[in-house]
């Protein structure tokens, strides 16, 4: 999954459209903030109301602190105004998410390259997996996906109907199975195919992290047998309307499965998107693309950039 340039009109659209409740709420918060502008430097006051607006549109304390410290350095020379604080702005956030996009890569040798998928049951994660398969697909890997939420018979439906529509095969086994099987199964078949990536499900459900921690473990030491370095990544699909809840569950799910990125979905009008910032700053996990809607082509990489400024109202 190669880093998309594209900021185009179309993808930049439904990306503001999808941010639209955050650089919204950033600019409510704002308008009562700020008070009289027109100096070269912001007063303690209004760097307080700031912190205070960031941190109530989702970004979270830490990064609210960092665009606070970012603003109280800044000695706007033409005077401030709010075009030129949300320009500050746009470019703190971009500091803060750029480090952390990076676009999954199919590098393993030999193949091959294992990814987990991870997330709590709704969050979009069996579409998720379809997404990144038909990604793949596009750049000529060879994918195979393996259902590894034995739980849920739904979710082997569902992931069984994304296959057959991408033209990619898929393991499965019966609900309520032992899901490491399925795993095992996988990757032999997919190592015996010449499979450039395996795509698997896992369980979401965290009602009984136990019992979720021991299947992941037990995945962990299938693939361990079968490749050293397998998985190759652990991704954790999280949903953006979720807002701070989202940063709950990167907790647990990186104690629990070892999350190595993120992608995040639901970037529709009603989503919390200063989230991703919060996430970026406190975790510093990569975050490796975003989804906008259903169809195959609403999952791209993530463009810190263009976020960046969609965000704080510049785009």
């Amino acid at each position: 999954m190669t880093a998309d340039t594209d900021t185009s009109s179309g993808w930049a659209s439904r990306i503001a459209g999808g941010l639209r409740a955050t650089s919204d709420r950033i600019a409510g918060n704002l308008g009562g903030a700020l008070g009289a502008l027109g100096a070269n430097r912001l007063t303690t006051e209004q760097l307080d109301n700031l912190e205070d607006a960031l941190i109530s549109s989702d970004l979270g304390p830490r990064a609210a602190a960092r665009i606070r410290a970012k603003l109280a350095d800044t000695r706007f020379e033409r005077g401030i105004d709010e075009t030129a604080i949300r320009q500050a702005m746009a470019e703190e956030i971009a500091a803060i998410l750029r480090p952390v996009a990076k676009p999954l890569q199919i590098t393993a040798f030999p193949r091959p390259h294992v990814i987990l998928v991870i997330g709590v049951n709704g969050s979009g994660k069996t579409t998720t997996i379809a997404k990144l398969a038909h990604l793949f697909t596009e750049e000529d890997y060879a994918v195979m996906l393996a259902a590894g939420d034995t739980f849920r018979a739904a979710a082997i439906g569902q992931l069984g109907v994304w296959a057959d529509r991408i033209g990619v095969p898929l393991i499965r086994g019966p609900e309520g199975g032992d899901a490491a099987s399925v795993v095992f199964d996988a990757v032999k078949a997919a190592t015996a195919q010449g499979t450039d990536a395996l795509i698997v499900d896992t369980a979401g459900r965290l009602h009984n992290r136990r019992e979720l921690m021991d299947e992941l473990a037990k995945i962990r030491r299938v693939l361990g047998r079968l490749n050293v370095d397998a998985p190759h990544d652990v991704v954790l699909v999280l949903d953006a309307t979720n807002g701070q809840n989202a940063l709950q569950q990167i907790e647990i799910f990186r104690e629990v499965a070892g999350v190595t990125g993120l992608v995040m979905t639901k970037l529709d009008g009603t989503a919390r998107g200063g989230v991703l910032v919060a996430a970026a700053e406190q975790y510093g996990l990569p975050i490796h693309a975003i989804g906008v809607g259903e169809t195959m082509d609403d999952l791209r990489p993530f463009d810190p950039d263009l976020v960046a400024r969609v965000i704080a109202g510049v785009a």
